[in-house]
């Protein structure tokens, strides 16, 4: 799932034991592309109905003053304003719907696509901010209804950047698996409250480790592990460089390309780990790491900023060749202590016939 598509598809089933259960767990999908062939339902794009999974509805923005055939809701807002705007819901099935109506705060998933937190998790955000008049919707077969909602931002939020959306939800059960099941069609909604922005990535928890080769003049794997840190109040990404080098810098070796981190909300981290190929077992590594910030607008357009860096150590010893070499030294040293042994023995033995021939005369 990622941030650039608009509409969110959530299938949520809570197991009973003979009991219905409220919904506990989620499992999101971004809508996908519009396709020729049948799609689930928690794949159908928001102007399409799905056939499956009993979602017979469609969401989108509505056309406005705040612009036409948008993706999502995008604002820039001061604190203490408020800003209002309106979602098209369409039964394309043949009953009417009651849907629940509700915003949540928006996160970053650990497969870094967006997702939004569940009803039952205190909301902060977005999920506060943005209100709809009512907390449900009904719309007739066929038709369609505008549910306008506000956004309204406390006076003393906080600037910078904040995610969430706008979400349309059916809770029925499923007599066949005794579980209740809520479907949510949503749209995301990305805020920028108005004030000083601080846009600010970090580097922390590095380490490198090393993996060597039996062979002590071949090359091992050394691992670079980060995390990224959004520590400012913008949304952010980047671009990531990591590098392994010897002792006083007298060789590097590059990771290469590393994938891009998600849009990183603020406060929130992104873990890496990255292979370095072809590393010498150079007693001492250094692993270092580079990120350039990328500042992420609500209009999609971006900036970068001054790289920032980390770096730590780790021993990375060739035990093999280092045993040779021990075993070296001492075929040396014995080498160089039997001949001291053979020299003396010579020496007593020439001594002792200087002194038989002086004594024979």
């Amino acid at each position: 799932m990622r941030w650039k598509n608009t509409v969110l598809a959530v299938l949520v089933a809570a197991v009973s034991a003979g009991l219905w259960a409220t919904p506990a767990t989620a499992a999101s999908v971004m809508a996908a592309p519009v396709a020729a062939s049948p799609m689930p339902a928690s794949a159908m794009p928001a102007s399409v109905m799905a056939e499956e999974g009993d979602v017979t509805w469609t969401v989108r923005t509505a056309s406005n003053s705040l612009g036409a055939d948008r993706s999502s809701y995008s604002y820039a807002i001061n604190p203490g304003a408020t800003v209002s705007d309106a979602m098209v819901v369409a039964n394309r099935g043949t009953d009417a719907l009651s849907l629940t109506v509700y915003a949540a705060d928006g996160f970053t998933t650990g497969e870094g696509g967006l997702d939004l937190r569940n009803r039952d998790v205190a909301q902060t955000g977005i999920g506060v901010w943005a209100t709809a008049p009512a907390a449900s919707v009904t719309v007739a077969p066929g038709q369609t209804v505008d549910v306008p909602f506000t956004v309204a931002v406390p006076a003393n939020a906080t600037p910078g950047d904040y995610v969430g959306g706008i979400v349309t939800s059916l809770t029925r059960p499923d007599a066949s698996q005794q579980v209740n099941v809520e479907r949510r069609l949503g749209i995301r909604i990305k805020l920028r409250v108005g004030g000083a922005l601080a846009p600010a990535l970090a580097v922390s928890d590095l380490s490198v480790s090393y993996d060597g080769s039996w062979n002590p003049f071949a090359g091992g794997t050394a691992t670079v592990s980060y995390t990224i840190r959004n520590t400012g109040n913008t949304t952010l990404s980047a671009t990531q460089a990591a590098s392994v080098a010897g002792p006083f810098g007298w060789w590097r070796s590059d990771a290469g390309d590393i994938a891009a981190p998600p849009e990183l909300l603020p406060g929130e981290s992104w873990p890496v780990t990255v292979p370095v190929a072809d590393v010498p077992a150079a007693l001492l590594l250094t692993g270092t790491a580079t990120l350039t910030p990328l500042v992420v607008d609500p209009s999609g357009s971006r900036s970068m900023l001054e790289p920032v860096s980390a770096d730590a150590t780790a021993w990375a010893v060739p035990w093999l060749l280092l045993l040779l070499i021990l075993v070296l030294i001492a075929l040396v040293v014995l080498a160089l202590r039997l001949r001291r042994r053979r020299r003396a023995r010579e020496d007593a033995r020439v001594a002792k016939a200087v002194q038989e021939a002086l004594a024979a005369k």
